[in-house]
C-alpha cells in the first residue's frame, strides 16, 4: 500500500481494495436481485470515498508540521554550532587569562621578593652607617695611632666607603627592578581585566544562544507532536477506510473475500529482509526499482519482472499503474487473466495485486503485500485471498 516517508508519491503507493463503478453498472442491468447488492455497493464505496479528501488534508498538515520542523531543526543546529564557536572562543580567552594570572602573580612574588632585599640592604647601610658614625667619634689621631701605618689607615677609610657605595647602589638597583615589575604587572593586570570582561561577554551571548536553542527546540517538538497527532488521525481515517472498502467487498460478493493458506516463499519476492513497514505504513527503505519494499507496488512490480524479465521501474503510486503500463506498451482491460495485475484505482494510492488465478465461480485469486492486517498484524505482509472478480476496476496484461 505504501512508501517511504520522505518522498511522499512513492513512499505511500496504494490504498486497500474498491470496486469499478462500470461493473456495478453491469450488475444492475444483470438482474434487479443484483441490482440491489450492486446499489449496496455503491453506498459502501462511497463511504469508503470519503475519507479520501480527509486523509489528503491531514497529509497536508502533516508535510505543513513536517515541513516547519524541519526549518526549526536547520535554524536550531545554525544556533549550535554558533554555540560551539562560542565556547572554542571562552576556552581561548580563558587559557589566556590563565596564563596571564600565572604571569601576574609570578610578578607580584618578584616585587614581594625585591622589596624584601631592599629592607636587607637596608638594614646592613644603617649598620654600616651605624659604624661608620661611631668611628667618626674617633678622631683622626686616634684612628692613626691605631693603625698600624699609614696604609692601613687608608684601607679602613676606603673599605668603609666603598661598603657605603655598594649598599647604595644595590637600594638604587633593586628599587629600579621593583618599579620595572610593578609597570609590567600593571600592564598584566589591565591585560587580564579587558580579558575577564570579554569572557564575560561570551558569557552572556552562550547564556542567550542557549536561550534561544531551548526554545527552537521546543517549537520544533511542538510540531513534531502536531505532526505526530495528525498522522495519527490519518491512520485512523485509513483504517476506517479500509473497514468500509472490506464491506463493499462483502457485499458485492455475496460473502465478500476470503483468505488463503498462501505460498510460504511469498510468491518469490525478495526484499523483506531490512525492510519493515510502520504503524503509519510507511515503509523504511526504497527496493532497487524505487518503491518502498514490502508495498504492494513493489510487489507486484517484482512479478512483472519474474514473469516478463522487464520489472518496471517505478511506475507511481497503484491508481498511476493504468497510464504507465500503457505507456509502456501493455495492454489494459476489464477482464481479469491469471499473470494480470489487478488495479483498484479508488482511493489516495489506490491498490494492485498479483492475479494468481482466474476461477470460473466469477471470483480470483490474487497474492499482494501491505493490505491491513493480512498475514500479519498492520502493514507490510504477504497474503493470499480469493476476491470477486469485479473488485479490480482495471486489469494490465503481461
Amino acid at each position: 500500500m505504501l512508501m517511504l516517508k520522505s518522498k511522499q508519491m512513492k513512499q505511500r503507493s496504494t490504498t486497500p481494495v474498491s470496486i469499478s463503478k462500470a461493473k456495478r453498472a453491469f450488475l444492475l442491468v444483470a438482474s434487479a436481485l443484483v441490482a440491489i447488492s450492486s446499489t449496496a455497493v455503491i453506498a459502501q464505496t462511497a463511504n469508503a470515498d470519503q475519507f479520501d479528501e480527509k486523509i489528503a488534508a491531514l497529509q497536508k498538515q502533516i508535510d505543513g508540521y513536517n515541513s516547519q520542523a524541519s526549518e526549526l531543526a536547520g535554524k536550531r543546529q545554525t544556533l549550535e554550532n554558533e554555540l560551539a564557536k562560542l565556547n572554542n572562543q571562552k576556552a581561548q580567552i580563558q587559557a589566556q587569562i590563565d596564563l596571564y594570572a600565572a604571569k601576574a602573580k609570578k610578578l607580584a612574588s618578584q616585587i614581594k621578593k625585591s622589596e624584601l632585599e631592599i629592607s636587607q640592604n637596608k638594614d646592613a647601610l644603617g649598620s654600616i652607617m651605624t659604624d661608620i658614625a661611631l668611628d667618626e667619634d674617633i678622631s683622626t689621631i686616634e684612628m692613626l695611632a691605631s693603625s698600624k701605618n699609614i696604609s692601613d689607615f687608608l684601607d679602613k677609610q676606603t673599605y668603609q666607603a666603598t661598603v657605603q657605595q655598594n649598599l647604595t647602589d644595590t637600594i638604587t638597583r633593586i628599587n629600579d627592578l621593583k618599579k620595572k615589575l610593578e609597570k609590567q604587572k600593571k600592564s598584566v593586570d589591565r591585560i587580564l581585566a579587558e580579558q575577564k570582561l570579554a569572557r564575560d561577554a561570551l558569557a552572556e551571548k552562550e547564556a542567550a544562544k542557549n536561550q534561544l536553542i531551548a526554545k527552537t527546540r521546543g517549537e520544533e517538538s511542538a510540531f513534531q507532536k502536531l505532526s505526530a497527532k495528525a498522522e495519527a488521525q490519518q491512520l485512523e481515517l485509513q483504517k476506517q477506510q479500509q473497514a468500509a472498502i472490506e464491506a463493499a467487498i462483502r457485499a458485492a460478493g455475496g460473502g465478500g473475500a476470503s483468505f488463503l493458506a498462501g505460498d510460504p516463499n511469498h510468491g518469490g519476492y525478495p526484499w523483506e529482509s531490512g525492510c519493515y513497514v510502520d504503524a503509519n505504513a510507511y515503509s523504511n527503505t526504497t527496493d532497487p526499482l524505487g518503491y518502498g519494499c514490502r508495498q504492494c507496488v513493489s510487489y507486484t512490480a517484482w512479478k512483472v519482472g519474474q514473469r516478463t524479465g522487464n520489472f518496471p521501474r517505478y511506475w507511481g503510486n497503484a491508481n498511476m499503474w493504468p497510464g504507465s503500463a500503457r505507456a509502456s506498451g501493455y495492454s489494459t482491460g476489464s477482464t481479469p487473466r491469471a499473470n494480470s495485475v489487478g488495479v483498484i484505482s479508488a482511493g489516495y494510492y489506490g491498490h494492485t495485486v498479483w492475479v494468481n488465478s482466474v476461477n470460473g465461480d466469477g471470483t480470483v485469486n490474487i497474492s499482494q503485500y501491505n493490505y491491513y492486517n493480512a498475514g500479519g498484524p498492520g502493514w507490510g505482509h504477504y497474503s493470499e485471498m480469493r476476491v470477486p472478480a469485479w473488485t479490480y476496476d482495471t486489469y494490465i496484461y503481461f
